[in-house]
């Protein structure tokens, strides 16, 4: 696979060499002439550069509040038995990254050979592509360690969880994983900003801006590689989990089940790593977004210095903001629930967004009077309208979401009535039709603040050269973007909360505490409380379902983010083709009327389904060898306690396997698709960029609210109908298995490939318009899609259950209607190696599962 990937690039390495480097009339909008000005204008009666000091010095102080929590937490009181079991998940879950750290590397290969191709043989920029592929590192170093820093925080927070439970007191299960989450945002943010600040203020004006685009492809890679692999492993893992409670009948996370500590690990790859790489990225690729935007749409060099010092204060502004209503919102749930015996987990953590959105268009309203007071036109309360569209969608969305997730939504306990009498089918059924629903009035939201801040740009934004008023709705759409991640701290710690208490209440079955001879006494002798065991796993599971709910919350947040975003970017990339909108002729091809404009639209919709059907392919291949050998080699005799540590490693392995598989695939086939589109012609590849944003924005709010409902009404049935090891338990499994996928692999995923596809577009289509039009780039084009086709084709054909495992369903000489009542447990078939991985552990012929056969004969 890799030497077909590596021969299309070497091959475009030939064709950039020997370019013409005739990009005449394409200057503006290329990345190599993206300058950004002096900064030392005065803004606000205080210089631009001065300004973005002290924001440095913010920065620093959010990191330092994030890493003073980070010490706090890690010493909260904890029992051994739960911190070994969280210890082995962070071993676990480093390992995973570990392998995911070389993983990147590799990819990041071909994204070096294109930035050196385009900036040094056809921009002759000289050592300054030594900055660049350095910045595109450091990017993806960010979204690394931000991904590696979540599970840390995360997988020593679960632990302390699980013993705050026994105390039987509410408030401190759920003070400690929203500290955890505040810790983990903080960071994030201020990293991030730290980052683009120092960009900004250190690297000169000419470099800066190759060094954004830069840094923001190598987050974005490093996003997109953590967030679909992760998204591909955590659902390998707990769909193998989840099955065998239908199987054998065993209980939530029984520790004698070897897929529960893989599942666990999924949980912080797919639930932490994911959502903090996701997020990192999310957040520069719209400053980027923005700084290109800004110069080059933007004519005048004094405005040009005012919105882009503007900016970056704002952003450091909600900074602060999300830091003080972190801090009201815990002196009001400590005041309000801080003795409660019981209390609604979600009502803190809705009050903490409403909070964080209110004070945040606070902030942003006096600081935009303050900085952009002296703009003509009212442009400062213009701009405080537009950004607090975004900001209000921050808050309004996530009520949207609960709407069709929360285990108190009138679609969740509709998924539970409907499998009540209906089984798996109606409980899928259900969730479907919420998933549906919540796709129409998300989008209506999403659109309806899309056009107020339309509106108020139309008013009028400055003079943006030709056509203004097109440029004027692009700003407008891309600081609707920035206000969405404004509040960005609080965003990632109630989507980090979910990780924790989900993690919780398995590190708390993990143990086996309530097993342990003389535990009550040890407890009160060596932590000073007796244990209420009564309510303690009652209440992680109550926090898991409240984790659920606001896990989703962050997911349409994101994507919105990034399909509203994708708008600034694309008209980077249209300004590139169209010499800033001055060029008539090629602004005409953008339209309906054009034909290839048109086809793009349509193929945009066939990648976001194969996609999707790529990425479920690689769960439910990695699945069907989880499931395979845990039911081999699991344990269920009445001597037996915990699974073995060596056969929970081995199906860690398998996630892993399946997940690095997938993600080659995906990866190298949307990287192929963008440089055949660009290359095929820059006006199809801009309908391509389109359509991907639009359609992934509904399938992704689709399958994530679906599997959303699912996972919820599964939760309703565990937890307030305690009717575990049911008929009716079993359906809601059956449907929670199909929403897994659904919500954490292929709409989480969608995130990061359209933000991806359409920065590296910026640098594909400036490529192909540097090696100049004809015969030489359509055959590149042709390469290029033969090679993405083969991946494409690969990510199912090289990624099915072979047909030898269907235990003789593809046997014409096999009578299906044969009675079977009477088989035996010898006479189970046993399916023979996969040619595709025949060393995996999940392998029936490796020797761990022959040494037990008789065992499970025996169980069976």
């Amino acid at each position: 696979m890799l030497w077909a990937a590596l021969g299309g690039t070497a091959l475009l390495g030939l064709a950039g060499c020997g370019g013409s480097g005739s990009a005449v009339g394409h200057d503006v909008g290329g990345e190599a002439n993206i300058k950004l000005p002096p900064l030392d204008e005065m803004v606000g009666g205080i210089s631009g550069t001065t300004l973005l000091w002290i924001g440095l010095v913010v920065c620093l102080l959010g990191l330092g509040f994030g890493l003073l929590s980070y010490s706090k937490l890690h010493k909260l009181p904890v029992h051994s038995s739960m911190k070994e079991v969280s210890e082995t998940i962070y071993e676990t879950c480093k390992t995973y990254l570990k392998q995911q750290g070389k993983f990147l590397m590799v990819l990041w290969v071909f994204i070096a050979a294109i930035i050196l191709i385009y900036f040094q043989f056809l921009q002759h920029m000289g050592a300054k592509v030594l900055i660049i592929l350095l910045f595109s590192l450091v990017g993806m170093a960010g979204s690394f360690g931000v991904a590696w820093y979540g599970i840390r925080v995360n997988t020593f927070a679960n632990s302390r969880t699980a013993h705050a439970s026994l105390r039987g007191r509410p408030y401190e299960c759920f003070d400690i994983p929203m500290r955890s989450g505040m810790s983990v945002g903080m960071v994030l943010i201020s990293v991030e900003l730290f980052m683009m600040l120092f960009i900004m203020l250190i690297l000169p004006g000419d470099v800066a801006g190759p060094c954004f685009i830069g840094f923001a492809i190598g987050e974005s890679l490093g996003a997109a590689c953590l967030r679909i692999a992760g998204g591909i492993f955590t659902k390998i893992a707990d769909v193998g989990a989840d099955l065998m409670k239908i199987a054998f009948h065993i209980k939530e996370d029984d520790a004698r089940n070897p897929g529960v500590i893989a599942d666990c690990t999924g949980d912080n790859a797919g639930d932490s790593v994911g959502p903090s790489a996701d997020g990192f990225e999310t957040y520069g690729v719209t400053g980027v977004a923005l700084i290109t935007f800004l110069t080059l749409a933007v004519p005048d060099p004094s405005e040009q210095v005012k919105l882009l010092v503007w900016i970056f204060v704002v952003r450091v502004v909600m900074l602060i903001a999300s830091f003080v209503s972190y801090l009201i919102n815990t002196a009001v749930t400590k005041a309000r629930f801080g003795n409660a015996k019981a209390f609604d987990f979600e009502k803190p953590l809705s009050s903490l967004v409403w909070i964080t959105s209110v004070m945040s268009i606070l902030f942003t309203v006096v600081t935009t009077w303050w900085m952009l007071g002296d703009m003509g036109d009212g442009m400062w309360w213009k701009l405080s309208i537009i950004i607090s569209c975004g900001t209000l969608a921050g808050a309004l969305i996530p009520e949207l979401v609960k709407a069709f997730t929360s285990t108190k939504s009138r679609h969740v306990r509709e998924v539970v009535t409907s499998a009540k009498e209906g089984g798996a089918s109606l409980d899928i059924l259900s969730g479907l039709v919420a998933g549906n629903f919540s796709g129409f009035w998300l989008g209506t939201v999403i659109v309806g603040l899309m056009g107020v801040a339309f509106l108020v740009a139309g008013t009028g934004l400055g003079d943006m050269g030709a056509m203004s008023e097109v440029k004027w709705a692009v700003f407008a759409f891309g600081l609707v973007a920035f206000g969405f991640l404004g509040m960005g701290a609080v965003t990632i710690a109630v989507d980090s909360y979910g990780p924790v208490t989900d993690n919780a209440q398995s590190v708390y079955e993990l143990s086996t505490i309530e097993e342990i001879p003389g535990i009550s006494e040890e407890i009160e002798k060596d932590f000073g409380f007796t244990p209420n065991w009564a309510v303690a796993k009652h209440f992680l599971e109550e926090q898991d379902g409240a984790g659920n709910t606001f896990k989703a919350t962050a997911k349409p947040v994101l994507i919105g983010t990034a399909v509203v975003g994708a708008t600034t970017m694309i008209f980077s990339i249209i300004m590139a083709l169209t010499n800033g909108l001055a060029a008539t002729a090629e602004v005409t091809k953008l339209g309906l009327t054009h034909a290839p404009f048109l086809l793009g639209l349509i193929t945009g919709g066939a990648i976001i389904y194969w996609f999707s059907g790529a990425s479920m392919q690689a769960v439910t291949t990695g699945a069907y060898r989880a499931v395979e050998f845990i039911k081999a080699n699991i344990k269920l005799s009445d001597e037996t306690t915990k699974a073995s540590i060596e056969d929970s490693k081995k199906v860690v392995q398998i996630c892993t396997e399946y997940a690095q598989k997938g993600m080659l695939n995906i990866f190298l086939g949307i990287f192929f698709f963008a440089l055949a589109f660009a290359f095929l012609d820059p006006y199809f590849f801009v309908g391509y960029l389109i359509s991907i944003a639009v359609f992934g924005l509904y399938q992704a709010i689709f399958m994530a609210n679906a599997g959303g409902a699912w996972d919820n009404a599964k939760k309703i049935v565990e937890v307030d109908l305690d009717a575990g090891g049911t008929p009716l338990h079993d359906a809601s499994v059956v449907g929670d298995t199909v929403g897994d996928p659904f919500k954490d692999t292929s709409s989480v995923a969608l995130n990061p490939v359209i933000k991806f596809t359409t920065l590296f577009g910026l640098l594909a289509v400036e490529l192909a318009v540097s090696i100049g039009t004809g015969l030489v780039t359509h055959i590149l084009a042709a390469v290029f899609f033969v090679v993405a086709a083969y991946f494409v084709y690969r990510s199912f054909y090289g990624m099915r259950i072979h047909p030898g495992d269907s235990d003789g369903l593809e046997d014409p000489d096999i009578d299906l209607t044969a009675p079977s009542a009477t088989a035996t447990a010898a006479d189970l078939p046993v399916p023979p190696v996969s040619q595709e991985s025949p060393d995996s552990p999940a392998s029936p012929t490796s020797p761990d599962t022959v040494s037990r056969q008789t065992h499970r004969a025996g169980t069976l």
